[in-house]
C-alpha cells in the first residue's frame, strides 16, 4: 500500500487494454471471490475467532452479498482515481476484500474485521488503514456526503486551482431503506439549488430492510423524485438472461409476471428456489402454450438463476449502464438486487442479521473449489488463470497510483489579528470584524477560507465578509437589488469567484456542507478553510452531521450564536442549554466560549492554523491533540459587554487559548473564587466586587473553553495512573494557589455541570450556577434572576460556599 501522500495532478495511468465485454468473465469470476471473502471474514468473526466476552458480532451477510456485483463492475471496471465512493455501511466487508484483493488491505485486517485494530465494521476514514474515500455508518449521512463533496470540487475547480483533467465523479451506493432518513432529501434539495454535477447515486434496491420488506411501488415514487431534482433515473431491473428469455415466444407474459409479483412474494419465493418459482409461475399462468413450454425449457436451478438475474446482479448490464454515462448531470442508477444473493438466506425476511452456519458456509466453499486452509488466498477457486488475474488487478486504473489520500500546502496565519476598537461589543460583532479584516488585510489567508450559513448569514454577522468576497455560484448571477438601485446592506452577487455558499434552513446540510469542504485537503489536494455558523440552539437540530463531520476528521470553524438565555425576548425554543456540553463531548472539536473580543481574537487566531495542523492517521500525541489538530467551535453572543482595555501579551494569550486566566488572580487568603464562562461576565465580575467589600483576595478566574481544560485534567489523570507520577495539567496549575477550603462559584449561561467539575480537581467545595431549565420570553435581567445566574445569585452561592461569617449582600 502506498504510503506517500499524492497530488490531484500526478496523471492517471492508462485504462485496461481489454474491451469491456472482454473483462466480463473477469468481472463475474471476481464477483464470486468477493462474495466469498465478504461471507468468510463474517463467519470468521462470528464462528471461529476467539469470543471471550461473548457478545454478538455480526457483520450482515445477506446486505453484502445485495451489492456484491455493484461493487465489483465499479472498482475493477469503471471507477478513475479522481472518483470518490460513498459506499454503504452494511457493504464494509465488501469493500475490504476488494482492497485486500487491490493490495490495500491485509489479511491480518480482515481476519480481525470488527476486532480491536481490525477492519472497521462501517468503513471509516480515520479508524481505517485501506483506501476509504467517506466515512459511512450513521445511516444516509454519507449519501449527502456525496453530494457536498461534489460542489466543493465544484468550487476548487471554479477558482482554477485543480481543473487540469476531468473532475471526479462523488459516488454514493446506498440501500433502499436509506431513503427513510430525512437528511438525503435536505440534501437533495439543496444539490438542486446549486447545480449539482458529476454525482451518482447508486440505490441497491433489494426491497428488504432491518425490520421487514419496503413499500410496494416504491420505485416510482423514487424515480419521480429524482426527475422532479433534475437527476438522470437509470433503472436497472431485469439482467442480460431475463432479457434474452423475455424476447422468446412467451416472454411478454413472463415479464407482465414478474413487474406484477409483490415484493413479500418475489422475496419468499427466491428464498424457497426453483421448484418454488416453477409452481407459482404454472398456478398463476396456467398453461399458456407458449409461455409454459419458455418455463420448462429451464431446470430448478436454471428457473432459480434466470428469475434472480436482476439488473443489480449482471455484470455486462451493470457495466453497459455505467459506462453509458457521458454527461455530468446527477445520475440515480436504481439498481434490483436480491438480499443475500447466490447464498442460502437470499430472500429471507430475516436475513439482515443472519450469518451462516458451518454447513452452509462449507456448501459454499465447496460449490466455489477453494480448499480448507486456503480460504484467504486472493485467486483460490477462480476459473481465471491467477497470472492473468493478477495482471488485470495490477493494471486496475482506479488502484493504479496506490491509495488517494492527497496533502496540501499550510496556508500561512498572521501572527495577530486585528482587535477592533469599540468600547462596548458583543462576540459576535466581534466575530464579523475578524472575519472582514481577514478579507481586507490577510490575502493569502482570505483568499482559502470559505463561509457558509443555513438561511442565517446576516443574523450571525456574516454580512461583511459576504459583501467584500461574495457568494459562490457556478454561474454569474446579478444583484437584481443593486441592479435597480435599491438600497440595500447586503451585496448578494453570485459567481465562481464568490466566496460564501448560501445553504437553506436545514442544519443538517451545513455540517454535511463542512465536512465535505473541511476534507478538500485530503480528498482534493486543494486547501479550504471552511467557516460556518449558526443559530447556537439548532447545533442539536444537525448533530448527527456534526459528529459525522468530526469523524471523518474534516477541518472546520464552527460558530454557534447567538446561545443561551441571553437570546432573551427569543423565547426558549432559540435559548440553548445543552450546547457547551456538547461541544466538551464532542471528539474532533476544540469548543471555546469567550466573553470579551480580544479572547474571541486570539482564539481565532489559533484557530486557522489548529485547523491545519496533522495529517490523516497521524496518532495524537496528547490530550489537545496540539499535533494532529481539529476543528473548533465557538459559542458566541449577541449581548454586548464593555470591553476590557489592556494590552495582550504571550502569557495572557496563551491562557485565552489554554482555556482559562486569572482575570483577579486570589490572593493568600482567599475564601472564595468566581469561575465564570462566556457572556455572565458583568454578573461574575460584579458579584466579586461586593463579596470583596466582606472577603479579602476573592478570585475571578474567567474561562475561555471548559473542554480544554477538562480534557486536560482528564489525561493527566490517565498518565499518573499509567505511572507518570510528575504530569500535571493547566487547570491543576491555576487552581493550585487556592486553600483546600476556598470555595469555588461557577456561572456559566448554560448547564451548570459545564464548570460543575473543577471542585474534583483539589476537592473544593463547588455551588455551580447554570440553566437547566428551557427558558422563556423576557428581558435579561429577569431571565438571569430566575434561572439564578444573577449577580445576587451569584453572592448567594459565594456565601453558600463558605463556612465563616455572612457576606452582606446575600440573601
Amino acid at each position: 500500500m502506498s504510503s506517500h501522500p499524492k497530488t490531484p495532478s500526478e496523471t492517471p495511468p492508462e485504462p485496461p487494454s481489454e474491451s469491456p465485454a472482454n473483462i466480463v468473465p473477469l468481472l463475474e469470476d471476481l464477483e464470486r471471490k468477493v462474495r466469498w471473502l465478504s461471507c468468510w471474514m463474517i463467519h470468521n468473526a462470528n464462528h471461529l475467532r476467539p469470543n471471550d466476552d461473548g457478545l454478538k458480532v455480526g457483520g450482515h451477510q445477506a446486505s453484502c452479498a445485495s451489492i456484491t456485483s455493484i461493487m465489483t463492475a465499479l472498482y475493477f471496471g469503471v471507477l478513475r482515481p479522481e472518483d470518490r465512493v460513498a459506499v454503504k455501511p452494511h457493504a464494509a466487508p465488501v469493500f475490504h476484500a476488494i482492497q485486500y484483493l487491490l493490495g490495500n488491505q491485509t489479511q491480518r485486517k480482515i481476519e480481525d474485521f470488527r476486532a480491536f485494530g481490525g477492519a472497521q465494521s462501517y468503513p471509516s476514514r480515520t479508524k481505517d488503514s485501506n483506501d476509504v474515500d467517506f466515512s459511512t455508518g450513521s445511516v444516509g449521512m454519507g449519501v449527502a456526503m456525496t453530494s457536498f463533496a461534489s460542489l466543493a470540487q465544484d468550487y476548487i475547480r471554479a477558482r482554477g486551482w485543480r481543473n487540469r483533467g476531468p473532475a471526479g465523479r462523488m459516488i454514493a451506493l446506498m440501500g433502499d431503506a436509506e431513503l427513510d432518513e430525512g437528511n438525503i432529501f435536505e440534501s437533495l434539495l439543496e444539490g438542486w439549488k446549486h447545480d449539482l454535477r458529476n454525482t451518482w447515486w447508486v440505490i441497491d434496491y433489494n426491497r428488504q430492510s432491518l425490520d421487514g420488506v419496503v413499500t410496494e411501488d416504491l420505485k416510482s415514487r423514487i424515480e419521480d423524485l429524482f426527475e422532479t431534482m433534475g437527476w438522470q433515473v437509470v433503472v436497472l431491473k431485469y439482467g442480460l438472461r431475463q432479457q434474452a428469455a423475455f424476447s422468446k415466444p412467451g416472454g411478454e407474459v413472463l415479464k407482465t409476471w414478474i413487474d406484477s409479483c409483490a415484493n413479500q412474494r418475489y422475496a419468499a419465493l427466491t428464498f424457497q428456489g426453483g421448484r418454488a418459482w416453477r409452481k407459482a409461475l404454472l398456478d398463476d399462468l396456467g398453461d399458456q402454450g407458449n409461455v409454459s413450454a419458455l418455463i420448462d425449457s429451464y431446470d430448478d436451478d436454471g428457473l432459480a438463476d434466470l428469475m434472480t438475474n436482476l439488473g443489480g446482479h449482471d455484470i455486462a448490464a451493470l457495466l453497459d449502464a455505467f459506462n453509458a454515462i457521458d454527461h455530468d448531470r446527477p445520475v440515480c442508477f436504481l439498481s434490483y438486487t436480491i438480499k443475500g444473493y447466490n447464498l442460502p438466506l437470499q430472500g429471507h425476511k430475516d436475513n439482515h442479521a443472519g450469518v451462516m452456519n458451518e454447513d452452509q458456509i462449507t456448501s459454499l466453499r465447496d460449490s466455489m473449489g477453494i480448499g480448507r486452509g486456503n480460504e484467504w488466498e486472493p485467486f483460490e477457486g477462480l476459473a481465471t488463470p491467477p497470472r492473468q488475474m493478477a495482471e488485470f488487478l495490477a493494471a486496475n486504473t482506479f488502484n493504479a497510483s496506490g491509495t488517494r489520500r492527497y496533502d496540501a500546502a499550510y496556508v500561512p496565519v498572521p501572527r495577530t489579528l486585528g482587535v477592533p476598537a469599540s468600547a462596548e461589543m458583543s462576540t459576535q460583532e466581534g466575530f464579523g470584524h475578524v472575519l472582514n479584516g481577514i478579507a481586507k488585510d490577510h490575502a493569502a489567508l482570505a483568499e482559502r477560507i470559505v463561509t457558509t450559513s443555513p438561511d442565517v448569514t446576516v443574523s450571525t454577522n456574516l454580512g461583511p465578509w459576504v459583501n467584500a468576497r461574495g457568494l459562490f455560484a457556478t454561474e454569474s448571477q446579478a444583484d437584481t437589488f443593486r441592479d435597480e438601485k435599491i438600497p440595500s446592506m447586503q451585496k448578494w452577487e453570485r459567481s465562481p469567484k464568490g466566496q460564501h455558499l448560501e445553504l437553506g434552513i436545514a442544519e443538517n446540510n451545513l455540517f454535511v456542507a463542512l465536512a465535505a469542504l473541511g476534507l478538500s485537503h485530503s480528498l482534493f489536494g486543494e486547501r479550504i478553510i471552511p467557516v460556518g455558523t449558526l443559530y447556537d440552539p439548532f447545533i442539536a437540530r444537525g448533530l448527527d452531521a456534526l459528529n459525522y463531520a468530526c469523524y471523518q476528521d474534516a477541518r472546520f470553524i464552527l460558530a454557534g450564536t447567538p446561545s443561551g438565555i441571553t437570546l432573551a425576548p427569543e423565547g426558549g425554543a432559540h435559548q440553548s442549554v445543552g450546547t457547551p456540553l456538547i461541544g466538551m463531548a464532542q471528539d474532533g472539536l476544540a469548543s471555546f466560549e469567550p466573553a470579551f473580543v480580544d479572547e474571541l481574537v486570539a482564539i481565532m487566531q489559533w484557530s486557522f492554523d489548529y485547523v491545519q495542523r496533522g495529517r490523516d492517521n497521524v496518532e495524537e500525541k496528547n490530550w489537545l491533540r496540539d499535533e494532529t489538530g481539529g476543528s473548533v467551535y465557538l459559542r458566541l453572543s449577541t449581548r454586548k459587554l464593555e470591553q476590557i482595555r489592556r494590552p495582550v501579551d504571550d502569557e495572557l494569550r496563551d491562557g485565552m487559548i489554554k482555556g482559562g486566566y486569572w482575570l483577579r488572580p486570589p490572593g493568600p487568603n482567599c475564601e472564595v473564587v468566581i469561575c465564570y464562562q462566556g457572556v455572565i461576565a458583568p454578573e461574575a465580575i460584579q458579584a466579586a466586587g461586593l463579596i470583596a467589600e466582606d472577603r479579602r483576595d476573592v478570585g475571578v478566574l474567567a474561562i475561555t473553553s471548559a473542554d480544554r481544560l477538562s480534557a486536560g485534567w482528564h489525561a493527566v489523570r490517565r498518565a499518573r495512573q499509567r505511572g507518570n507520577r510528575e504530569a500535571t495539567s493547566y487547570v491543576e496549575d491555576l487552581l493550585a494557589p487556592l486553600s483546600r477550603h476556598a470555595g469555588i462559584v461557577t456561572v456559566i449561561d448554560g448547564h451548570p455541570t459545564t464548570l460543575s467539575w473543577l471542585g474534583g480537581v483539589f476537592g473544593h467545595p463547588v455551588q455551580p450556577l447554570g440553566v437547566e431549565h428551557f427558558g422563556q420570553s423576557g428581558a435579561l435581567a429577569d431571565l438571569y434572576r430566575h434561572h439564578r445566574i444573577d449577580t445576587d445569585s451569584i453572592v448567594d452561592a459565594a456565601q453558600a460556599a463558605l463556612t465563616s461569617r455572612p457576606i452582606r449582600y446575600a440573601v
